[in-house]
């Protein structure tokens, strides 16, 4: 069979996406499938996961994500500004709803984060607090975390010093405890920086550490307005490994919370793919187009973005 993929990423959290809008592909056995075959980057292109874009009853479209372990997540903040961008440029439109696992949320054409650097918003309104399930005597007591479903589950912790490798031991232990966690979680670590500005990092559920996550990145702004750190109707400009996004955590009512995610929808490649599920290893690639100056201006925002951050600690 043969079929197209698009490369993209919204800070630094990298997918293909595959257009399932006309037709329908892959059966669901296929989709793990591909996720598992294609985002492995030890053996292949690599990403942090596949989106599927679908056509939907009740939305502009629908976004099917699905990490490189074949698990699928209930949504994903920065793949749901790359799924808006191409329902986008594909409906003419500057705005779009797109349907989730776990309800519509809308994709918004944004003012530019940095020149030339095609931006988008999307609305986090499926919101919960959550109880703290009581983990295992080897995560340290010390930390206190947030429980956050966004809708994907996140545990949330503010921090001083970010250690890569304690995220990474937190995050595989509370994704090892089916009797605790059953459907596993997101957990990140959050510094404040200044007044609106703080940096995260996130390991992902299915995933592992990345060089940003959405979801992990508006549920960790929602937590600094909820603990006090940051004022609710105010951005917050949300620092990561792979750049930069502005988080804007709103009140609705109580109990009830909205993060609008703005951020760069960068695309980085289009390639034809050729294969057969009969026969995994022999997979054919027809290059398309290279989308240079977009990989080019994120280069630059990376700079930027990298300037800003140091500017702060440097104060």
């Amino acid at each position: 069979m043969q079929f197209n993929i698009l490369k993209c990423h919204g800070s630094s959290n990298d997918f293909f996406l595959i257009d399932e809008y006309e037709e329908l592909l892959f059966t669901e056995q296929q989709r793990i499938v591909l996720a598992k075959l294609f985002c492995d980057r030890d053996n292949n292109i690599g990403a942090d996961g596949i989106l599927f874009f679908q056509a939907s009853n009740i939305a502009n479209g629908k976004m099917r994500m699905f990490n490189p372990d074949g698990s699928e997540a209930e949504i994903c903040g920065n793949g749901l500004r790359c799924i808006g961008r191409f329902a986008c440029e594909l409906f003419a439109k500057s705005s779009v709803s797109i349907e989730t696992l776990k309800g519509v949320s809308q994709v918004f054409k944004d003012i530019d984060i940095y020149p030339n650097l095609p931006t988008y918003q999307a609305e986090l309104n499926i919101i919960s607090l959550t109880s703290i399930p009581k983990l295992v005597d080897t995560i340290d007591n010390n930390l206190s975390f947030t429980a956050i479903n966004m809708p994907n589950p996140h545990l949330v912790a503010i921090i001083n010093d970010i250690s890569d490798s304690e995220l990474e031991k937190i995050g595989k232990l509370a994704n090892q405890l089916p009797d605790k966690i059953p459907d596993g979680t997101n957990v990140n670590f959050c510094k404040i920086l200044d007044s609106n500005s703080i940096y995260v990092r996130t390991y992902e559920r299915g995933v592992g550490l990345t060089n940003s996550c959405g979801s992990g990145m508006s549920a960790s702004s929602l937590v600094t307005c909820l603990l006090g750190h940051n004022s609710f109707n105010k951005p917050i400009n949300v620092y990561n490994r792979g750049g930069m996004v502005i988080c804007t955590p709103k009140l609705i009512d109580k109990d009830k919370y909205s993060v609008f995610l703005s951020g760069n929808a960068t695309f980085i490649f289009n390639n034809t793919i050729e294969f057969e599920f009969s026969n995994l290893t022999n997979i054919i690639q027809y290059f398309g187009e290279v989308f240079t100056d977009e990989i080019q201006n994120y280069g630059r925002f990376i700079e930027y973005s990298t300037q800003k951050y140091s500017s702060i600690l440097n104060r």
